[in-house]
């Protein structure tokens, strides 16, 4: 479904472009770095939280679409970053950015955008294009801005119409550290701000950086573990030359299936030596396909702080059944169908009932398709940072 405003002559005072790869033209006015970028548009229903959302590095090669109208009231500032890594390209947003209005403000959206090569787009129905992106798919799109409106149109539908998308794309070893690092940051707290981690002797987990968020590891390291950060494309041998506890597997962006082709035979050996695991989002998925289940591309994808969450299985007990209000970011999910008798489906999507939770039975294995660590979201789900850093006693 096309935007019914959408159209290739260019109104007076447009700035900014979005060109979509079926030729579709949206027009609005540009904010943030100038230039072009190309990316899969997506929209995220949270409220609060667009500066994390934007330094994610699992929004990598993407152009968010806010769904909240009025984006920049509480401005930007240093204690809000998730990662200085690449992420989103882009965003798009209804209203013009709002001038900041909250006491931790140490910055303007405006120019925090431009400051990091981030293109914005405003002044756009996002509820159109939030419904085409729920009835059609995700579309492959360029944003660009131009203070003088001058824009070459159908290179920029080609540049769309030729750029791969992200099934089949390995974006983790791009966004990954790339070197080992002692995790040195604890939780946040108001007035005080990120605690220091102690480096005492505690339950070491090792983590694998496939675009994490920085708050994953806070979390870690207020669950109790000690926190050692290697890249994506670790060996076997450098994970266990460093005597972990337990392993940890990030979040992160791209193809689970192409990131897997490095990360899988690890994870698969890992298991084998009966070392315990959890994954969080990409890490997931990958726990999933080295136990043998299979993941596939989302119409739409989970993006936002609102997604209801059901905990499942003889595993809960008496709080089987409980519902959990998550943060979610994928555009992959692991197929309930496919999971063999070796997994346990632990959690499912209250919206679509596609995987959120797994088990290796037999192991002190687990990964949720959803953020437990927020940044931003609600908090309902800290207990499995708790649960795994209990398992490494």
């Amino acid at each position: 479904m096309a935007d019914p405003a959408s159209t290739h002559v260019q109104p007076n005072g447009a700035t900014g472009i979005l060109a979509l790869a079926d030729g579709t033209v949206i027009w609005g006015r540009g904010f943030g770095a100038t230039g072009s970028a190309v990316g899969e548009v997506c929209f995220n229903t949270s409220m609060t939280g667009y500066q994390e959302v934007m330094t994610d590095p699992s929004y990598a090669a993407q152009i968010v679409t806010f769904t909240f109208p009025h984006i920049g009231n509480v401005g930007v500032n240093a204690e809000d970053i998730e990662s200085k890594v690449d992420s989103a390209v882009g965003c798009i947003v209804r209203e013009d950015v709002t001038q900041p209005s909250s006491f931790r403000s140490a910055g303007d959206f405006i120019e925090w955008m431009k400051a990091n090569g981030k293109i914005g787009l405003a002044g756009v129905d996002t509820r159109a294009l939030t419904r085409r992106i729920r009835l059609s798919g995700a579309p492959n799109a360029v944003i660009a801005h131009d203070p003088n409106g001058k824009f070459d149109v159908p290179a920029l539908i080609k540049r769309a119409k030729d750029w791969p998308g992200l099934e089949g794309m390995d974006l983790a070893k791009l966004v990954s550290r790339k070197a080992k690092e002692s995790w040195e940051g604890g939780a946040w707290t108001l007035g005080k701000g990120y605690a220091r981690a102690s480096r005492d002797a505690k339950p070491h987990v090792v983590a694998l950086d496939f675009g994490a968020k920085d708050n994953i590891f806070r979390n870690l390291v207020k669950a109790g573990a000690r926190v050692t950060v290697l890249p994506a494309q670790a060996k076997l041998d450098d994970i266990l030359a460093l005597e972990p506890d337990g392993v940890f597997l990030s979040n992160g962006p791209g193809d689970p299936t192409a990131t897997g082709e490095y990360a899988v035979p690890v994870i698969k050996a890992l298991l084998d030596k009966d070392i315990p695991l959890f994954g969080i989002c990409l890490g997931h998925q990958m726990l999933a396909l080295a136990a043998g289940a299979r993941t596939s591309k989302m119409h739409q994808g989970h993006r936002g702080a609102n997604h209801p969450v059901q905990r499942v299985g003889a595993g809960w007990g008496d709080s089987s059944g409980l519902v959990e209000i998550t943060s979610m970011n994928h555009g992959f999910a692991v197929d309930n169908a496919t999971l063999p008798d070796t997994l346990e489906e632990t959690h499912v999507s209250l919206f679509d009932g596609s995987n959120c939770g797994i088990a290796v039975k037999g192991k002190k294995a687990f990964g949720v398709q959803y953020h437990p660590e927020a940044s931003p979201g609600p908090q309902d789900s800290f207990y499995l940072f708790e649960k795994f850093v209990g398992m490494l006693g």
